[in-house]
């Protein structure tokens, strides 16, 4: 025998109201792949950009990340005045080969993958580098929105402050990488 269930026009637009109410939306906004080629061997380049504490070295575009455990990291950045903050997970270290993150929390969704190629018998390496950006809760600000529209022209300047300070020897310094000629 079949069931019905009478429900007033009222109660299911109440109903349909309050689900898109309580139920966080999540917009893609943009996916930005770029790749360089570093002159150094894999385990090198590897070593030194595995780490995302140090991405602020090289990375205008993150201000802060700090290693919550060895999963773990917070990540801070300012866009248009605004401070935005989000926590991400580790989901794939595959030595020398990938390195991939999620966003957990926060107010900034970023998920990112690396991958290394070794090239030239691994004395060189190209990095795939991707990093795709959502905001939740509906549409983006300007600001979030030009940031997100600049993202794969800001990956690009980047990596070449990466390759330049990588090939350099000085991405271990403690001063920040200036991107400068390459923005």
């Amino acid at each position: 025998m079949d069931t019905y269930y009478h429900v007033s026009v009222r109660s299911a637009v109440i109903a349909i109201a309050k689900l898109k109410l309580t139920t966080p939306r999540s917009i893609t906004l943009l996916m930005a792949h770029e790749n360089i080629e570093v002159n150094l061997p894999l385990a090198k380049v590897y070593e030194l950009m595995s780490s995302p504490v140090d991405f602020p070295k090289f990375m205008k575009s993150i201000n802060q990340v700090n290693k919550i455990n060895s999963q773990t990291f917070e990540y801070v950045t300012e866009i248009g005045g605004e401070e935005f903050r989000w926590t991400t997970n580790i989901i794939d270290d595959l030595r020398n080969t990938r390195f991939a993150w999620i966003t957990i929390n926060g107010n900034l969704n970023q998920t990112g993958t690396i991958r290394f190629t070794p090239l030239d018998n691994g004395t060189r390496t190209r990095v795939d580098f991707s990093l795709d950006y959502r905001t939740f809760f509906g549409d983006p600000s300007e600001d979030v929105a030009a940031f997100i529209a600049n993202l794969s022209t800001t990956l690009q300047a980047e990596l070449q402050a990466f390759k330049e300070a990588a090939e350099a020897g000085t991405l271990n310094d403690d001063t920040e990488v200036s991107q400068e000629a390459t923005a």
